[in-house]
């Protein structure tokens, strides 16, 4: 195992895959990558799109950057990003392009995107994903 993704949304659970995510990474010697997705909504304005957007990127930067901390400390090499879409298409998508060999996510996501990693995102990636998915509840 050398490359671990935990996807993140800030929500209980993810923060409890993203320990998950470090024991591994630690105890393996991998890289630990971190992701979290703005999925926008459907059919709104552009505008609106685009504040939306934008306040829940800094939001998720603001969150990544106190798990960049606790991965420097547990001294597991980590990278955090940010992407933008439908979450199962990005984590697959990350996944794939960056070599990743298991990925770890929540098993509930927080209500302001109740559709983040609730069953059905987390369904779509074990069915997609090329690599181990772990689901920690």
């Amino acid at each position: 195992m050398n490359h671990i993704l935990v996807a993140f949304d800030g929500s209980e659970s993810a923060s409890r895959a993203f320990e998950f995510g470090l024991v591994l990474a630690a105890k393996f010697g991998a890289r630990l990558h971190v992701l979290a997705v703005v999925c926008p909504r459907e059919m709104p304005e552009d505008v609106e799109t685009e504040a939306m957007i934008e306040s829940a990127r800094e939001d998720y930067e603001r969150q990544l950057s106190a798990l960049q901390a606790r991965a420097a400390k547990s001294g597991v090499n980590a990278g955090f990003a940010v992407a933008i879409g439908h979450p199962a298409e990005q984590i697959v998508h990350y996944a794939e392009t960056h070599g990743v060999d298991h990925i770890v996510l929540g098993h509930r996501g927080k209500t302001l995107f109740r559709r983040w990693l609730i069953g059905s995102t987390s369904k779509q990636v074990m069915h997609y994903a090329h690599c181990t998915t772990t689901v920690v509840r």
